[in-house]
């Protein structure tokens, strides 16, 4: 009995079909638009109809996505609030409600031939439920309260983990539900039907199933107070971790931790505008030349960039062992960083693959910054903190995937990768104030222990 309500406990299968569905939901969503303006553009010369074609989806997605980022800012917080305050579940099933709700209208879209800007109130409908900014706000919340913290950064890898390989295998099969079931069905939706399913399952699953677990993060803390004061180093303690009520032990870490904290939000906004600007480019950049990839060598290559999920768990498993967290955080941001720099001069398939390979750490960075944030704050603001972060990244990704697109139709004709040097250049000015976190920590004489030992 006590083995089943701790499986209860487990964010995993909510992370695992919500992935699923995302994948599908993806595939699906890229494929209908590009063949709408393709239609559109029919009469055209073939070239002519090219560039027109990947123009029109660039502008597609630059509206979408801005409509998708900016929505979740009116809701996000509050719901996350609730969240801390209420019940834990409210930011999740929330969010998959209007997951649920915007994936029904693409199914709509393709049944009634609806027109492609209907899209545009899907996002805005997922957007104002909280969308991914709260619901993974939620699940980071979760993860967290069920952790201690010398096992936080390998427990949020983890579900980073299994988000990863989810998407994995629904981006393999994407490609062939949405060709193999055309003929039968109009394009799209038997895909987009399954997204559904595993939406619903979700929702389900997270209101019926799924318990909040109880916080094992101030075990831990108790018990390293007291072998702190066996072995009689009082002096090496923080404030928030040492059961000594003197001044001094409580002033001493506030400054650095302020400072650290906001260094980790700095690195985190800087990292993903380079992870996001490179990614929203991505699907443009597959399906015209050189590549000019189909729906099966897309769904191919979205799989190839999930197996960094599994990739990076085994590195935060073994690096852990040696290394402190922020150590960890500046190897995923060099492996993406070099990465994204072979991705700049792809002309030939093998060599995608040969950059996503060099990004098998790429994945690190965020979830051990969420790991080391948890650390400096109390498990009851867990949701507030992880949303204001998710807030920050989703603010700068709209701001970044609006200048990407833009800069990628003016480098169109001249150089199609010029977008990847520059998230390359990105990721390596996010290592300046992940050097000054490192430095702050050396300095601060065993202050702070934010290794994952």
């Amino acid at each position: 009995m006590v083995g089943m309500m701790a499986m209860r406990t487990w964010v995993e299968p909510v992370v695992a079909g919500s992935q699923v569905a995302s994948a599908f939901y993806d595939t699906a969503l890229l494929l209908v638009v590009k063949n709408f303006y393709n239609q559109t553009n029919s009469t055209a010369p073939s070239h002519v109809m090219e560039d027109a074609q990947q123009k029109a989806v660039s502008n597609f997605y630059v509206i979408y996505n801005l409509v998708l980022g900016l929505s979740p800012l009116v809701s996000a917080y509050g719901l996350s609030k609730l969240g801390d305050k209420v019940h834990r579940k409210i930011p999740i099933c929330v969010s998959l409600l209007g997951y649920l709700g915007s994936k029904s209208l693409l199914l709509l879209l393709i049944l009634l031939d609806w027109p492609i800007e209907v899209m545009y109130g899907a996002a805005a409908f997922n957007g104002l439920t909280g969308g991914f900014t709260t619901f993974w706000a939620g699940i980071m919340a979760l993860g967290s309260l069920g952790s201690s913290e010398s096992r936080r950064s390998l427990r949020l890898i983890i579900v980073e983990m299994v988000y990863g390989l989810a998407g994995f295998l629904g981006s393999m099969a994407s490609g062939y539900l949405f060709v193999g079931f055309s003929y039968h069905y109009r394009e799209g939706t038997v895909l987009v039907s399954c997204s559904i399913a595993c939406y619903a399952f979700c929702l389900l699953y997270s209101a019926f199933v799924l318990t909040v677990p109880k916080s094992a993060a101030s075990c831990p803390d108790k018990a390293k107070s007291v072998e702190d004061s066996g072995s009689q180093l009082p002096a090496q303690t923080g404030g928030a971790e040492s059961a000594q009520p003197s001044e001094s032990s409580n002033r001493t870490p506030v400054t650095p931790s302020r400072l650290i904290i906001v260094m980790l939000f700095v690195a985190a906004i800087l990292y993903d505008l380079a992870v996001v600007g490179a990614m929203n480019v991505l699907p443009l950049f597959l399906i015209r030349e050189p590549l000019s990839w189909n729906a099966v060598e897309i769904g191919h290559g979205n799989a190839a960039g999930y197996v960094i999920f599994i990739t990076s768990f085994l590195g935060v498993f073994v690096f852990s062992k040696y290394f402190k967290d922020i150590t960890m955080i500046m190897i995923g941001v060099v492996s993406f960083s070099a990465g994204i720099l072979i991705m700049a001069f792809v002309r030939w398939t093998f060599l995608f693959y040969i950059a996503r390979a060099v990004m098998l750490f790429a994945l690190i960075p965020l979830p051990t910054i969420r790991s080391m944030l948890s650390k400096h704050v109390e498990g009851s603001s867990y949701g507030k903190v992880f949303v204001l972060l998710q807030l920050s990244l989703v603010t700068t990704g709209v701001v970044t995937s609006t200048a990407y697109n833009k800069i990628y139709q003016s480098t169109l004709n001249w150089h199609s990768g010029f977008c990847f040097v520059l998230s390359f250049l990105a990721g390596c000015l996010s290592l300046l104030p992940l050097s000054v976190v490192a430095i702050k920590q050396r300095s601060s004489t065993g202050s702070f222990q934010l290794s994952t030992k």
